[in-house]
């Protein structure tokens, strides 16, 4: 089947931790091309005392995790979009929903006074795709990469993030969304499904669509 990825200059993959955004946004790279932009999560020095003492370091992870995701969207905002492909393994606006859960009131007045000016300048992807799992499959995959700062995730707070992410897509409404069920879904070694989830990527182009994997059937809209 022909499929042409013409239309799309920019796509961004957001999800829970362990969902797979790096792992598609490498693969999307290696099948378009363009620029692959990563999130530069490892870098910041409070993240693993964060997961030990989340209310000790909560605010100066945000704020760390808040400014260096603008450096890099500022990068962005410097490519020629028409020129050149990019491909990104986060959304800048998912920094609130990390905000929401946990900074304490006082703390997210501050954060939101830096956020809204650093998010006016924010460049919007042609296509936002949202990959969600369940909390039980999400766990199993943070416990299989183990990485050493992640040891410390509870099940209760990635499954509160599961909830905010799940509402804050629920009401996206800024770009054309596609959210794909990962569930019964791998797309880093089996090959049909990702040439399924290339056809979807190709084919949305406005609204919000929700792809289901069925082991049976296919992808299901």
């Amino acid at each position: 089947m022909n499929i042409s990825f013409d239309h799309l200059h920019y796509i961004a993959i957001e999800g829970v931790i362990g969902v797979g955004k790096t792992s598609l946004a490498q693969l999307l790279h290696q099948r378009m091309g363009g620029r692959l932009v990563l999130e530069e999560f490892e870098e910041n020095p409070f993240l693993e005392e964060f997961y030990k003492d989340p209310k000790r370091y909560a605010f100066q992870t945000q704020i760390f995790f808040l400014l260096s995701r603008f450096k890099q969207q500022e990068k962005i905002e410097q490519y020629d979009l028409f020129d050149r492909r990019i491909i990104a393994d986060y959304m800048f606006y998912k920094d609130r929903i990390f905000a929401t859960l946990n900074l304490d009131e006082k703390e997210y007045a501050l954060y939101d006074m830096v956020a809204r000016v650093l998010e006016k300048r924010i460049v919007k992807p042609d296509l936002a795709i949202y990959l969600r799992a369940s909390t039980p499959r999400l766990m199993r995959n943070i416990q299989q990469r183990g990485r050493v700062y992640e040891k410390h995730i509870t099940t209760e707070y990635i499954d509160s993030l599961n909830q905010l992410y799940d509402e804050f897509f629920f009401h996206y409404t800024e770009t054309p969304l596609l959210i794909i069920n990962t569930d019964n879904i791998d797309f880093v070694h089996n090959e049909q499904h990702f040439e399924q989830i290339l056809i979807e990527i190709s084919r949305h182009t406005k609204g919000k669509k929700i792809i289901n994997f069925d082991l049976d059937e296919g992808f299901l809209a």
